[in-house]
């Protein structure tokens, strides 16, 4: 087993490579969601925004992930540390089990707020805001809080600000949460080493944001099982890995560059490291080069349109000039030139550059 083998595969996998082609087939795009869930919306997006899978379809699956969401088969939750993502409806059970942050006290407060929910069946916040003698900023506080819980649900249909609050288990009677999630979060993990092939201890707690002990135990229950092996790779570190993905295929990583927004899966898996690689940096999205991520455009983030200020990379300059144009060319694809300008690559002044290109 060896870095290319992992990486080619992990590729495949997300599909980056050979990406989704028919919008129409929803059977095949749930089966890409389901792999890469809890899926977010992209971020610094507007909230109603649907999940994307970037990057991972030829077409834009906006409106693939809207009608789902409509039709209920994508629900709304607060996973991995409390983020807003989305999952689909039968397994809503696995993921709200392992990521709920259960309330082991209600205060008077909260239990207004959720009998005015059940009473009401179903309310919007700014119905609560107006109906509860309680600052806004209180009331959104709660139910951020009790949806963490999975006490209450935000019904997401479309890209309305004001949603409808209802009670979990009113609305989802069938949804069974258990207490103790180990199981759960075993479960969790063989997913999740099957959309990534390999990872380390820092990189499932990266995506996952739960507790080093509740991780570590569930790594060690699947490898007294027999599931994953934990091993050595050069060039990724200690780490995990499925049994049955020791015997990759031998390929050749066709080169490829993606830029990716904060809120992607692969981003999520490395986060920790990218921190640190482009700290003290106001960084957009990021840039995975051939498999890895060896690169970020920075900028600051604005409601409107906004330039990108520089394009880092970890690239040696040779490599660097000569995969120049196809980096700007990915990054063109997330910002467009009618709104904005890429003012320098490298440290180096683009502007004239790009117009040549």
């Amino acid at each position: 087993m060896n870095k290319q083998k992992i990486l080619c595969e992990r590729l495949k996998r997300q599909g980056f490579v050979n990406p989704l082609k028919d919008s129409r087939d929803t059977e095949a795009y749930e089966q890409l969601f389901r792999l890469l869930q809890p899926v977010a919306p992209v971020f610094n997006s507007r909230p109603g925004s649907p999940p994307k899978l970037v990057h991972r379809t030829d077409f834009n699956d906006s409106m693939v992930s809207a009608n789902l969401r409509e039709q209920h088969r994508l629900v709304k939750g607060r996973f991995q540390g409390g983020r807003i993502g989305y999952v689909l409806e039968e397994d809503l059970s696995l993921y709200g089990t392992v990521f709920r942050k259960p309330m082991q006290k209600t205060s008077l407060f909260h239990e207004e707020v959720i009998s005015m929910i059940q009473n009401s069946g179903g309310i919007s916040k700014d119905q609560l805001k107006e109906d509860l003698p309680f600052k806004a900023k209180d009331v959104m506080a709660a139910l951020k809080r009790m949806q963490e819980a999975f006490l209450v649900y935000e019904s997401q249909v479309d890209t309305d600000w004001n949603t409808g609050w209802f009670d979990f288990k009113t609305e989802w009677p069938g949804i069974e949460l258990h207490d103790d999630p180990a199981e759960a979060v075993s479960e969790m993990l063989l997913r999740f080493l099957d959309a990534v092939v390999f990872a380390t201890l820092d990189q499932v707690r990266s995506w996952s944001e739960l507790r080093l002990k509740t991780i570590q135990h569930s790594l060690d229950s699947l490898m007294e099982r027999g599931e994953i092996i934990r091993t050595e790779i050069n060039g990724l570190g200690e780490g995990y890995m499925q049994t049955n993905d020791l015997y990759l295929s031998d390929e050749e990583i066709k080169p490829s560059i993606f830029v990716l927004d904060k809120s992607d899966f692969l981003v999520r898996v490395y986060l920790n490291q990218l921190k640190s690689m482009f700290s003290e940096r106001k960084v957009l999205q990021y840039i995975l080069i051939d498999g890895e991520f060896k690169g970020a455009v920075i900028g600051h983030w604005r409601i409107g349109p906004h330039d990108v200020e520089d394009i880092e990379l970890c690239l040696e300059q040779e490599e660097a000039e000569m995969r120049k144009q196809e980096i700007i060319a990915a990054v063109r694809d997330i910002y467009s030139r009618e709104t904005t300008s890429i003012l320098k690559f490298k440290g180096e002044p683009l502007l004239d550059v790009e117009r040549r290109l």
